[in-house]
């Protein structure tokens, strides 16, 4: 049992599991109803993204070391509310027992969210893939 960190919108592995969208939005121009079948996701967990002006601060540059640096620690402090912890602490929990997958758009996983969600996650003692 594992949880996977994956793209959205990407072909499914066999053996992923529920695939949670932890994106502000859901995909432009998808029915709801087609979310899942077209690889996007099962859930949507928008409370584990980013806030939409920090999405919108994070869009307005290019990353540099630095602004990746500024951009992370934002994300990290949006993450210690009290919801998202406990959201990480269910998923940290269900990655024990099932196999599942979080996710998000971005092509490039190491200036996306979902690559310090994944340090996130496994400092709460998540079994990741």
């Amino acid at each position: 049992m594992a949880l996977r960190i994956v793209r959205l919108g990407t072909a499914r592995d066999p053996d992923e599991g529920l695939r949670l969208g932890t994106v502000r939005r859901p995909p432009r121009g998808v029915r709801k109803e087609h979310y899942a079948s077209r690889d996007y996701f099962d859930a949507w967990l928008p409370e584990l993204a980013p806030s939409a002006p920090l999405v919108s601060w994070a869009l307005s540059k290019p990353f540099t070391p630095a602004r990746w640096a500024a951009y992370a620690r934002r994300y990290r402090l949006e993450m210690r509310e009290p919801a998202a912890q406990r959201l990480l602490a269910v998923l940290a929990a269900l990655s024990t027992r099932t196999n599942l997958s979080v996710g998000c758009y971005c092509a490039d996983e190491s200036h996306c969210h979902r690559s310090l969600l994944k340090q996130l996650l496994i400092e709460k003692g998540a079994r990741i893939v």
